[in-house]
Protein backbone atom coordinates (compact mmCIF):
# COMPACT_ATOMS: atom_id res chain seq x y z
CA UNK A 1 0.00 0.00 0.00
CA UNK A 2 2.88 2.51 0.60
CA UNK A 3 4.49 2.15 -2.75
CA UNK A 4 0.93 2.82 -3.95
CA UNK A 5 0.52 5.76 -1.82
CA UNK A 6 3.71 7.04 -2.86
CA UNK A 7 2.71 6.75 -6.64
CA UNK A 8 -0.99 8.41 -6.17
CA UNK A 9 0.90 11.65 -4.56
CA UNK A 10 3.12 11.82 -7.32
CA UNK A 11 0.50 11.60 -9.88
CA UNK A 12 -2.26 13.75 -8.65
CA UNK A 13 -1.00 15.87 -5.78
CA UNK A 14 0.03 15.12 -2.37
CA UNK A 15 -2.72 17.67 -1.31
CA UNK A 16 -5.65 15.13 -3.36
CA UNK A 17 -4.06 12.00 -0.75
CA UNK A 18 -5.12 11.88 2.48
CA UNK A 19 -4.69 9.16 5.45
CA UNK A 20 -4.98 8.13 8.27
CA UNK A 21 -7.38 10.18 10.80
CA UNK A 22 -7.64 13.36 8.01
CA UNK A 23 -8.97 10.30 5.78
CA UNK A 24 -11.20 8.15 8.28
CA UNK A 25 -13.06 11.11 9.39
CA UNK A 26 -15.00 11.88 6.06
CA UNK A 27 -15.30 8.34 5.02
CA UNK A 28 -18.52 6.21 5.17
CA UNK A 29 -19.69 5.02 8.73
CA UNK A 30 -18.20 1.49 9.35
CA UNK A 31 -15.30 1.92 7.07
CA UNK A 32 -12.05 0.47 7.96
CA UNK A 33 -9.75 2.19 5.01
CA UNK A 34 -7.11 4.64 6.15
CA UNK A 35 -6.69 6.16 2.60
CA UNK A 36 -9.06 8.71 1.56
CA UNK A 37 -8.47 10.24 -2.98
CA UNK A 38 -9.80 13.74 -3.69
CA UNK A 39 -9.57 13.78 -7.83
CA UNK A 40 -9.82 17.25 -8.74
CA UNK A 41 -11.46 16.20 -12.29
CA UNK A 42 -11.74 13.11 -14.51
CA UNK A 43 -8.20 13.17 -15.68
CA UNK A 44 -7.40 12.70 -12.02
CA UNK A 45 -9.67 9.91 -11.09
CA UNK A 46 -8.42 8.32 -14.69
CA UNK A 47 -4.73 8.12 -13.27
CA UNK A 48 -6.11 6.90 -9.50
CA UNK A 49 -7.78 4.12 -11.49
CA UNK A 50 -5.23 3.41 -13.82
CA UNK A 51 -2.72 2.80 -10.48
CA UNK A 52 -5.20 0.47 -8.90
CA UNK A 53 -6.02 -1.15 -11.52
CA UNK A 54 -2.22 -2.31 -12.10
CA UNK A 55 -1.48 -2.66 -8.16
CA UNK A 56 -5.06 -4.81 -8.23
CA UNK A 57 -6.25 -1.99 -5.25
CA UNK A 58 -9.78 -2.11 -4.19
CA UNK A 59 -11.63 1.73 -4.89
CA UNK A 60 -14.49 2.41 -3.14
CA UNK A 61 -16.39 5.73 -4.48
CA UNK A 62 -17.95 8.11 -1.99
CA UNK A 63 -20.40 10.79 -3.28
CA UNK A 64 -22.80 12.48 -0.38
CA UNK A 65 -22.70 9.66 2.29
CA UNK A 66 -26.80 9.46 2.30
CA UNK A 67 -26.86 5.98 0.81
CA UNK A 68 -28.30 3.56 3.37
CA UNK A 69 -27.54 0.15 1.94
CA UNK A 70 -23.73 0.61 3.27
CA UNK A 71 -22.67 0.55 -0.73
CA UNK A 72 -19.64 3.23 0.13
CA UNK A 73 -18.58 1.64 3.22
CA UNK A 74 -14.73 0.86 2.57
CA UNK A 75 -12.78 -1.95 3.40
CA UNK A 76 -9.12 -2.43 5.45
CA UNK A 77 -7.37 -3.00 2.25
CA UNK A 78 -9.43 -0.60 -0.11
CA UNK A 79 -8.55 3.12 -1.07
CA UNK A 80 -11.87 5.21 -0.54
CA UNK A 81 -12.33 7.91 -3.39
CA UNK A 82 -14.73 11.08 -2.94
CA UNK A 83 -15.60 13.58 -5.34
CA UNK A 84 -15.14 16.68 -3.06
CA UNK A 85 -13.20 18.36 -4.99
CA UNK A 86 -15.36 17.55 -8.26
CA UNK A 87 -18.22 20.04 -7.48
CA UNK A 88 -18.81 22.39 -10.53
CA UNK A 89 -21.91 23.06 -12.48
CA UNK A 90 -20.10 23.30 -15.67
CA UNK A 91 -22.90 24.53 -17.88
CA UNK A 92 -26.69 25.46 -18.04
CA UNK A 93 -27.74 24.43 -21.78
CA UNK A 94 -30.93 26.70 -21.75
CA UNK A 95 -31.92 26.20 -25.72
CA UNK A 96 -31.32 22.67 -25.43
CA UNK A 97 -32.96 22.26 -21.60
CA UNK A 98 -29.82 20.32 -20.21
CA UNK A 99 -27.51 20.65 -17.80
CA UNK A 100 -23.65 19.53 -16.92
CA UNK A 101 -22.73 18.73 -13.94
CA UNK A 102 -19.22 16.85 -11.88
CA UNK A 103 -20.37 14.22 -9.98
CA UNK A 104 -19.36 15.69 -6.93
CA UNK A 105 -22.38 18.33 -7.17
CA UNK A 106 -25.27 18.55 -4.28
CA UNK A 107 -28.51 17.67 -6.22
CA UNK A 108 -29.35 20.69 -4.34
CA UNK A 109 -27.14 22.99 -6.17
CA UNK A 110 -27.99 21.45 -9.86
CA UNK A 111 -31.81 22.37 -9.10
CA UNK A 112 -30.72 25.53 -7.63
CA UNK A 113 -28.34 26.21 -11.26
CA UNK A 114 -31.63 25.18 -13.22
CA UNK A 115 -34.09 27.79 -11.26
CA UNK A 116 -32.09 30.48 -11.83
CA UNK A 117 -32.81 29.83 -15.63
CA UNK A 118 -36.64 28.96 -15.48
CA UNK A 119 -35.93 25.55 -15.45
CA UNK A 120 -35.91 22.46 -13.27
CA UNK A 121 -33.96 19.16 -12.51
CA UNK A 122 -37.16 17.07 -12.45
CA UNK A 123 -35.99 14.42 -9.78
CA UNK A 124 -36.12 15.47 -6.13
CA UNK A 125 -35.80 13.55 -2.63
CA UNK A 126 -35.29 14.74 0.89
CA UNK A 127 -31.33 14.50 1.13
CA UNK A 128 -31.42 16.84 -1.59
CA UNK A 129 -28.80 19.21 0.26
CA UNK A 130 -26.10 16.37 0.31
CA UNK A 131 -27.17 13.92 -2.14
CA UNK A 132 -24.67 14.17 -5.07
CA UNK A 133 -25.25 13.88 -8.56
CA UNK A 134 -22.97 10.76 -9.06
CA UNK A 135 -24.34 9.76 -6.13
CA UNK A 136 -28.43 9.77 -7.43
CA UNK A 137 -26.91 8.22 -11.07
CA UNK A 138 -25.02 5.61 -9.56
CA UNK A 139 -27.80 4.30 -7.25
CA UNK A 140 -30.50 5.37 -9.76
CA UNK A 141 -32.28 7.37 -7.20
CA UNK A 142 -35.77 7.89 -6.95
CA UNK A 143 -37.60 10.62 -4.75
CA UNK A 144 -41.26 11.97 -4.54
CA UNK A 145 -41.68 12.68 -7.92
CA UNK A 146 -41.00 9.31 -9.59
CA UNK A 147 -44.90 8.96 -10.75
CA UNK A 148 -44.63 12.01 -12.99
CA UNK A 149 -40.52 11.87 -14.22
CA UNK A 150 -39.14 8.92 -13.24
CA UNK A 151 -36.64 7.52 -11.67
CA UNK A 152 -32.88 9.06 -12.32
CA UNK A 153 -32.51 7.04 -15.18
CA UNK A 154 -34.86 9.01 -17.28
CA UNK A 155 -33.25 12.31 -16.60
CA UNK A 156 -30.21 11.61 -17.82
CA UNK A 157 -29.52 12.59 -21.08
CA UNK A 158 -25.62 11.39 -21.13
CA UNK A 159 -22.71 10.98 -18.95
CA UNK A 160 -19.34 10.40 -18.32
CA UNK A 161 -17.37 7.47 -16.39
CA UNK A 162 -13.94 5.93 -16.27
CA UNK A 163 -13.86 1.88 -16.28
CA UNK A 164 -11.60 0.07 -13.81
CA UNK A 165 -8.21 0.66 -15.69
CA UNK A 166 -8.83 4.27 -16.46
CA UNK A 167 -10.58 4.72 -19.44
CA UNK A 168 -12.60 7.42 -19.71
CA UNK A 169 -16.44 6.67 -21.23
CA UNK A 170 -17.45 9.83 -22.81
CA UNK A 171 -21.16 9.00 -23.40
CA UNK A 172 -22.32 12.94 -22.70
CA UNK A 173 -24.36 13.62 -25.41
CA UNK A 174 -27.47 16.02 -25.37
CA UNK A 175 -29.91 14.38 -27.45
CA UNK A 176 -33.22 13.02 -26.39
CA UNK A 177 -33.22 10.42 -28.94
CA UNK A 178 -29.79 8.41 -30.02
CA UNK A 179 -30.28 5.05 -31.61
CA UNK A 180 -26.97 4.34 -32.43
CA UNK A 181 -26.02 0.99 -30.99
CA UNK A 182 -25.93 0.30 -26.95
CA UNK A 183 -26.66 2.98 -25.15
CA UNK A 184 -23.64 2.92 -22.77
CA UNK A 185 -24.68 5.03 -20.17
CA UNK A 186 -27.48 2.97 -18.57
CA UNK A 187 -24.49 0.44 -17.82
CA UNK A 188 -23.53 3.00 -15.01
CA UNK A 189 -26.81 3.92 -13.78
CA UNK A 190 -27.63 2.40 -10.84
CA UNK A 191 -24.56 0.29 -11.13
CA UNK A 192 -23.45 1.16 -7.68
CA UNK A 193 -19.99 2.13 -8.82
CA UNK A 194 -18.96 -1.84 -9.53
CA UNK A 195 -18.61 -0.67 -13.48
CA UNK A 196 -17.51 2.46 -13.54
CA UNK A 197 -16.87 5.80 -11.94
CA UNK A 198 -19.17 8.09 -13.14
CA UNK A 199 -17.52 12.00 -13.31
CA UNK A 200 -19.73 14.02 -15.23
CA UNK A 201 -23.61 13.61 -16.08
CA UNK A 202 -26.41 15.80 -18.66
CA UNK A 203 -28.78 15.92 -16.73
CA UNK A 204 -32.49 16.41 -18.56
CA UNK A 205 -34.49 20.28 -17.59
CA UNK A 206 -37.57 20.62 -17.83
CA UNK A 207 -39.97 23.71 -17.60
CA UNK A 208 -40.62 25.53 -14.33
CA UNK A 209 -43.90 25.00 -13.13
CA UNK A 210 -46.21 28.30 -13.13
CA UNK A 211 -48.75 26.36 -10.29
CA UNK A 212 -47.81 24.68 -7.39
CA UNK A 213 -50.15 22.98 -6.06
CA UNK A 214 -50.35 20.63 -2.42
CA UNK A 215 -52.97 18.52 -0.52
CA UNK A 216 -53.23 16.41 2.48
CA UNK A 217 -56.33 13.72 2.59
CA UNK A 218 -57.37 11.29 4.95
CA UNK A 219 -58.39 8.28 3.81
CA UNK A 220 -60.05 5.14 5.56
CA UNK A 221 -59.91 1.93 3.69
CA UNK A 222 -57.12 0.36 0.99
CA UNK A 223 -59.52 -0.34 -1.34
CA UNK A 224 -60.90 3.62 -0.78
CA UNK A 225 -57.03 4.65 -1.32
CA UNK A 226 -56.51 2.91 -4.66
CA UNK A 227 -59.47 4.19 -6.24
CA UNK A 228 -58.69 7.89 -5.55
CA UNK A 229 -55.31 7.49 -6.69
CA UNK A 230 -57.26 6.41 -10.11
CA UNK A 231 -59.41 9.85 -9.16
CA UNK A 232 -56.48 11.85 -8.92
CA UNK A 233 -55.09 10.37 -11.68
CA UNK A 234 -57.73 10.84 -14.33
CA UNK A 235 -59.02 14.24 -13.04
CA UNK A 236 -55.90 15.65 -12.87
CA UNK A 237 -54.60 15.10 -17.19
CA UNK A 238 -50.66 14.05 -16.34
CA UNK A 239 -50.06 17.30 -13.73
CA UNK A 240 -49.69 14.62 -10.81
CA UNK A 241 -46.63 14.88 -9.32
CA UNK A 242 -46.83 12.95 -6.15
CA UNK A 243 -49.14 10.63 -4.48
CA UNK A 244 -47.60 9.73 -1.01
CA UNK A 245 -48.96 7.82 1.69
CA UNK A 246 -48.36 7.70 5.30
CA UNK A 247 -50.22 4.50 7.25
CA UNK A 248 -51.71 5.79 10.33
CA UNK A 249 -48.80 5.10 12.76
CA UNK A 250 -46.43 7.00 10.63
CA UNK A 251 -48.86 9.84 10.57
CA UNK A 252 -49.37 9.81 14.86
CA UNK A 253 -45.60 9.39 15.06
CA UNK A 254 -44.90 12.48 12.96
CA UNK A 255 -47.43 14.56 14.63
CA UNK A 256 -46.85 13.87 18.18
CA UNK A 257 -44.52 15.66 20.71
CA UNK A 258 -41.85 15.53 20.74
CA UNK A 259 -41.83 15.19 17.05
CA UNK A 260 -42.31 19.15 15.77
CA UNK A 261 -45.05 18.30 13.40
CA UNK A 262 -48.39 19.19 14.29
CA UNK A 263 -51.80 17.48 12.93
CA UNK A 264 -53.22 18.97 10.13
CA UNK A 265 -55.95 16.70 9.69
CA UNK A 266 -57.50 14.93 12.81
CA UNK A 267 -55.79 11.33 13.62
CA UNK A 268 -57.63 8.05 13.45
CA UNK A 269 -57.43 7.44 9.40
CA UNK A 270 -56.00 4.44 8.18
CA UNK A 271 -53.91 6.13 5.60
CA UNK A 272 -53.08 10.13 5.13
CA UNK A 273 -52.15 11.30 1.22
CA UNK A 274 -49.63 14.11 0.12
CA UNK A 275 -50.81 15.10 -3.39
CA UNK A 276 -49.20 17.07 -5.52
CA UNK A 277 -49.78 18.51 -8.96
CA UNK A 278 -47.23 20.66 -11.14
CA UNK A 279 -48.46 22.36 -13.89
CA UNK A 280 -48.04 25.29 -16.40
CA UNK A 281 -51.12 27.35 -15.04
CA UNK A 282 -51.07 28.93 -11.54
CA UNK A 283 -54.59 29.60 -11.00
CA UNK A 284 -55.94 27.11 -13.10
CA UNK A 285 -54.39 24.29 -11.69
CA UNK A 286 -55.31 24.69 -7.91
CA UNK A 287 -58.88 24.18 -9.58
CA UNK A 288 -58.25 21.12 -11.44
CA UNK A 289 -56.99 19.74 -8.01
CA UNK A 290 -59.64 20.98 -6.09
CA UNK A 291 -62.33 19.74 -8.88
CA UNK A 292 -60.13 16.37 -8.71
CA UNK A 293 -60.60 16.17 -4.94
CA UNK A 294 -64.67 17.10 -4.98
CA UNK A 295 -65.15 14.24 -7.29
CA UNK A 296 -63.27 12.10 -4.79
CA UNK A 297 -65.45 13.39 -2.11
CA UNK A 298 -68.57 12.56 -3.66
CA UNK A 299 -67.41 9.16 -3.58
CA UNK A 300 -67.23 8.64 -0.49
CA UNK A 301 -63.59 7.95 -0.98
CA UNK A 302 -62.13 11.22 1.88
CA UNK A 303 -62.25 10.97 5.39
CA UNK A 304 -60.83 14.54 5.79
CA UNK A 305 -58.81 16.83 3.39
CA UNK A 306 -56.76 20.24 3.37
CA UNK A 307 -55.12 21.93 0.31
CA UNK A 308 -51.62 24.53 0.98
CA UNK A 309 -53.11 28.01 0.34
CA UNK A 310 -49.48 29.26 0.76
CA UNK A 311 -45.72 28.22 0.38
CA UNK A 312 -45.40 27.85 4.03
CA UNK A 313 -48.44 25.58 4.41
CA UNK A 314 -46.97 23.28 1.63
CA UNK A 315 -43.55 23.15 3.63
CA UNK A 316 -45.57 22.05 6.61
CA UNK A 317 -47.30 19.50 4.92
CA UNK A 318 -44.16 17.81 3.10
CA UNK A 319 -42.25 18.08 6.71
CA UNK A 320 -44.61 15.18 7.97
CA UNK A 321 -43.19 12.81 5.27
CA UNK A 322 -39.67 14.16 4.78
CA UNK A 323 -38.50 15.04 8.61
CA UNK A 324 -37.59 11.34 9.74
CA UNK A 325 -35.92 12.05 12.31
CA UNK A 326 -38.87 11.25 14.83
CA UNK A 327 -38.38 7.12 13.70
CA UNK A 328 -35.18 7.04 15.58
CA UNK A 329 -36.76 8.51 18.95
CA UNK A 330 -37.32 4.95 20.37
CA UNK A 331 -33.84 3.44 19.11
CA UNK A 332 -32.10 2.39 16.19
CA UNK A 333 -34.44 1.47 13.32
CA UNK A 334 -33.66 -1.04 9.91
CA UNK A 335 -34.85 0.67 6.98
CA UNK A 336 -36.56 -1.14 4.26
CA UNK A 337 -37.64 0.34 0.85
CA UNK A 338 -39.57 -2.62 -1.00
CA UNK A 339 -41.35 -2.32 -4.49
CA UNK A 340 -44.52 -4.18 -5.49
CA UNK A 341 -47.47 -4.30 -7.33
CA UNK A 342 -50.60 -1.79 -5.52
CA UNK A 343 -53.07 -4.81 -5.56
CA UNK A 344 -50.30 -6.58 -3.01
CA UNK A 345 -49.81 -4.36 -0.82
CA UNK A 346 -52.02 -4.45 1.86
CA UNK A 347 -51.76 -7.79 2.62
CA UNK A 348 -48.23 -8.08 2.18
CA UNK A 349 -48.04 -5.19 4.87
CA UNK A 350 -50.27 -7.21 6.91
CA UNK A 351 -48.44 -10.21 6.84
CA UNK A 352 -44.97 -8.32 7.79
CA UNK A 353 -46.46 -6.96 10.96
CA UNK A 354 -48.39 -10.27 11.67
CA UNK A 355 -44.59 -12.30 11.27
CA UNK A 356 -43.08 -9.25 13.46
CA UNK A 357 -45.61 -9.50 15.93
CA UNK A 358 -44.93 -13.45 15.92
CA UNK A 359 -41.27 -13.21 16.39
CA UNK A 360 -41.02 -9.94 18.65
CA UNK A 361 -44.05 -9.88 20.68
CA UNK A 362 -45.21 -6.32 21.83
CA UNK A 363 -40.92 -5.27 21.47
CA UNK A 364 -41.18 -3.86 18.23
CA UNK A 365 -42.39 -1.02 15.79
CA UNK A 366 -43.22 -0.55 12.09
CA UNK A 367 -44.12 2.22 10.35
CA UNK A 368 -44.67 2.55 7.23
CA UNK A 369 -44.91 4.86 4.32
CA UNK A 370 -44.27 5.35 0.86
CA UNK A 371 -44.78 6.44 -3.15
CA UNK A 372 -47.61 4.03 -3.19
CA UNK A 373 -48.54 5.10 -6.78
CA UNK A 374 -45.16 3.97 -8.15
CA UNK A 375 -45.05 0.33 -6.27
CA UNK A 376 -42.67 1.55 -3.32
CA UNK A 377 -43.12 1.52 -0.05
CA UNK A 378 -40.54 2.29 2.50
CA UNK A 379 -40.43 0.51 6.24
CA UNK A 380 -39.29 1.34 9.07
CA UNK A 381 -38.94 -1.47 12.32
CA UNK A 382 -37.53 -1.06 15.21
CA UNK A 383 -36.87 -4.69 17.15
CA UNK A 384 -34.45 -4.34 19.56
CA UNK A 385 -30.75 -4.32 18.82
CA UNK A 386 -28.57 -4.97 15.56
CA UNK A 387 -28.57 -8.63 16.41
CA UNK A 388 -32.37 -8.67 15.42
CA UNK A 389 -31.58 -7.40 12.04
CA UNK A 390 -31.37 -10.80 10.12
CA UNK A 391 -34.64 -11.61 11.28
CA UNK A 392 -36.24 -8.63 10.53
CA UNK A 393 -35.10 -9.09 6.89
CA UNK A 394 -36.08 -12.30 7.04
CA UNK A 395 -39.50 -11.08 7.47
CA UNK A 396 -39.28 -7.76 5.06
CA UNK A 397 -38.05 -9.82 2.44
CA UNK A 398 -39.42 -13.30 2.72
CA UNK A 399 -42.81 -12.14 2.36
CA UNK A 400 -42.62 -10.61 -0.90
CA UNK A 401 -43.39 -12.71 -3.74
CA UNK A 402 -40.04 -13.28 -5.70
CA UNK A 403 -39.67 -11.83 -8.65
CA UNK A 404 -42.65 -9.91 -9.06
CA UNK A 405 -41.48 -7.55 -6.08
CA UNK A 406 -38.14 -5.94 -5.79
CA UNK A 407 -35.91 -5.76 -2.29
CA UNK A 408 -35.30 -2.69 -3.58
CA UNK A 409 -37.38 0.34 -4.89
CA UNK A 410 -34.48 2.94 -5.26
CA UNK A 411 -31.86 2.25 -3.02
CA UNK A 412 -29.87 0.15 -4.57
CA UNK A 413 -28.27 -3.10 -2.90
CA UNK A 414 -25.12 -2.27 -1.64
CA UNK A 415 -23.87 -4.63 0.97
CA UNK A 416 -27.21 -4.93 3.15
CA UNK A 417 -29.37 -6.14 0.48
CA UNK A 418 -26.59 -8.84 -1.77
CA UNK A 419 -27.66 -11.09 0.01
CA UNK A 420 -31.14 -11.28 -1.02
CA UNK A 421 -30.63 -10.10 -4.26
CA UNK A 422 -31.81 -13.57 -5.93
CA UNK A 423 -35.51 -12.64 -4.43
CA UNK A 424 -35.66 -10.25 -7.07
CA UNK A 425 -33.36 -11.43 -10.45
CA UNK A 426 -33.32 -14.75 -12.11
CA UNK A 427 -30.37 -16.83 -12.24
CA UNK A 428 -29.92 -15.69 -15.61
CA UNK A 429 -30.30 -12.28 -14.65
CA UNK A 430 -27.42 -12.78 -12.01
CA UNK A 431 -25.43 -14.30 -14.83
CA UNK A 432 -25.84 -11.56 -17.04
CA UNK A 433 -24.67 -9.41 -14.20
CA UNK A 434 -21.45 -11.05 -13.55
CA UNK A 435 -20.61 -11.61 -17.28
CA UNK A 436 -20.50 -7.31 -17.36
CA UNK A 437 -18.43 -6.86 -14.36
CA UNK A 438 -15.92 -9.74 -15.40
CA UNK A 439 -15.77 -7.39 -18.73
CA UNK A 440 -15.46 -4.13 -17.20
CA UNK A 441 -13.51 -4.72 -14.18
CA UNK A 442 -11.69 -8.30 -14.79
CA UNK A 443 -9.41 -7.72 -11.45
CA UNK A 444 -12.76 -6.96 -9.33
CA UNK A 445 -11.44 -3.48 -7.87
CA UNK A 446 -14.53 -0.89 -8.29
CA UNK A 447 -16.35 -1.21 -5.14
CA UNK A 448 -15.79 -5.04 -4.50
CA UNK A 449 -18.21 -7.14 -2.19
CA UNK A 450 -21.72 -4.84 -3.20
CA UNK A 451 -24.21 -5.94 -5.22
CA UNK A 452 -23.10 -9.40 -5.01
CA UNK A 453 -20.04 -11.52 -4.92
CA UNK A 454 -17.61 -11.91 -7.62
CA UNK A 455 -14.11 -13.82 -7.33
CA UNK A 456 -11.21 -11.72 -8.18
CA UNK A 457 -8.71 -13.04 -10.11
CA UNK A 458 -5.05 -13.27 -8.30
Amino acid sequence: MESLIARLRQSIGPESVLTGVDATRRMAPGSRSSVLLLPRDTEDVSRVLALCHQARRPVVAQGGLTGLVHGAVCGVDEVALAFDRMRRVEEVDVLNRCLTAQAGVPLQAAQEAAEEVGLMVPVDLGARGSATVGGTVATNAGGTRVLRFGMMREAVLGLEAVLADGTVVDSRGKMLKNNAGYDLKHLFIGSEGTLGLVTRVVLRLRPMPRGHHTALVAVDGFERLARFLGVMEAGLQGELTSFEVMWRSFYDLMTTPPSRGRPILPAGCEYYVLVETMGPRAEEGGETLLSALAQAESQGLLAHSAVATSASQRREMWSLREELDPLKRTGPVFSYDVSLPLDAMEDYVARVKARLAERFGAAHHCHVFGHLADGNLHLSIGAGGSDAHGDVDDIVYGTLERQTSSVSAEHGIGLLKKGHLWRSRSEAELAVMRVLKQALDPHGILNPGKVFELHRPE
